[in-house]
């Protein structure tokens, strides 16, 4: 079919075909940098830990009587954990992934206040972190038992070594070619800190601080009132040992309360809940939108249809065949579109570097123009057939009564 006819059908009505053309522009744009921003959250929501989540089950005890002996509750707390059938290993601790509270300190090469300290989440745990979290030991090795100390507020000072993740090791010595175990680093200004073990991951406590993947264990006990504490189980006892294990912590000591046990499945659901609905909403925007889009386009086809049923009779009384006068429309709607989706991809790009500057998002990914440039296609192609097909039912009878 000549493309002339059709280019000036659609001049002679160019301000409904611009209308629709723009509407698929826009859809365009924001389809585009609402499934980029989906895809970053859905990343997010997908990286690991660091932690054998699937075994590892948490909760918090917290002790009320004043005059009580924190350090023996702890200590007692563990022993009856840790040699617990079915548990692997068990510590107390400041913090966990995912659990969105916790300490952070800046790190640097050289004592005294710098600019250059690098952010660092820090876990205070025993030589039982590693077994306990489940985490990778690829450099180095773990705490010795006569480096873990009880802390000691009147000190004030860290303990000299330190486990960090290949991230932090990374950030600390970008340009290290051999191993970094035995390195000296400075936390709170001037106090030294030996690294002597590299993990593989461990993120921080916080899913969208900058630096999640920089932490580092740190020996020291904390004989807090409240302290948090990370169960792993062996594989597939984990349900079963939870409401076990409370129980028998309920009845060993009436002075503490135990709370909000939940497995790490459940705290990445938590932590991620909001992530979770965004994603939700932006789908059902990105639905939204196509559909008025797709309902525009079957409007402004109806209204094109019913306003040439004469001219469609005579192109048929001149032996034009059905499947030519659907060729017609659907010719027609191809063109409208592609103009729409070719602005709304300049539009997309142009509104995705706005975005990656203004909130530090990540590039669009290569293809995700090309998909939503084919899917805004098929939704037009898909919107126009039906008042395609009744032009292509009009007979040359119909089109001379209506003269």
């Amino acid at each position: 079919m000549e493309l002339g006819p059709i280019w000036r059908a659609i001049l002679r009505n160019k301000g409904g075909f611009l209308l629709i053309a723009l509407q698929i522009a826009v859809t365009m744009a924001i389809m585009v940098n609402a499934i980029a921003i989906m895809q970053e959250r859905a990343t997010q929501m997908a990286r690991p830990t660091g932690m054998d989540e699937a075994n590892i089950f948490v909760y918090s005890g917290t002790t009320f009587v004043p005059d009580i002996d924190k350090k023996n509750v702890i200590t007692e707390d563990l022993e009856m954990i840790r040699n617990y059938p079915g548990v692997v290993d068990a510590i107390a601790t400041n913090s966990y992934p995912l659990r969105d509270g916790g300490s952070s300190r800046g790190l640097q090469l050289q004592p005294g206040a710098g600019e250059d300290s690098i952010p660092t989440a820090i876990y205070y745990v025993d030589e039982h972190a590693i077994d306990t979290l489940g985490t990778q030991l690829i450099e180095g090795e773990n705490f010795a038992p006569n480096q873990v100390v009880w802390n000691d507020p009147e000190l004030n000072t860290s303990p000299p070594t330190g486990v960090i993740s290949k991230a932090l090791a990374d950030a600390l010595f970008p340009d290290a070619t051999d191993s970094i175990v035995g390195k000296t680093v400075y936390m709170n200004n001037d106090d030294p800190v030996e690294i002597i073990g590299v993990v593989e991951r461990l993120q921080a406590a916080w899913k969208g601080w900058e630096s999640v993947e920089q932490s580092m264990l740190v020996p020291l006990r904390l004989d807090s009132d409240r302290m948090h504490y990370v169960v792993r189980t062996e594989p597939g006892s984990r349900e079963r040992l939870m409401p076990e294990i409370e129980d028998m912590l309920a009845q060993s000591n009436k002075n503490r309360i135990i709370e909000n046990m939940r497995t790490m499945d459940e705290v990445r659901h938590r932590a991620y809940l909001g992530d979770s609905g965004m994603i939700k909403m932006l789908s059902f925007i990105v639905v939204l939108l196509t559909g008025i889009t797709g309902f525009g386009i079957v409007g402004l086809a109806s209204f094109s249809v019913s306003r040439r049923t004469r001219q469609i009779g005579v192109r048929r009384a001149l032996g034009a065949s059905k499947p030519a006068i659907l060729r017609y429309f659907m010719i027609e709607n191809f063109i409208v579109s592609s103009v729409g989706i070719i602005a709304g991809a300049i539009l997309a790009i142009g509104l995705n570097m706005f975005m990656v500057q203004a909130f530090s998002l990540t590039p669009l990914s290569w293809y995700v123009i090309p998909l939503a440039m084919l899917i805004l296609w098929i939704v037009g192609q898909a919107a126009v057939a039906g008042p395609a097909r009744r032009a292509s039912n009009i007979t040359p009878a119909i089109a001379t009564r209506s003269i």
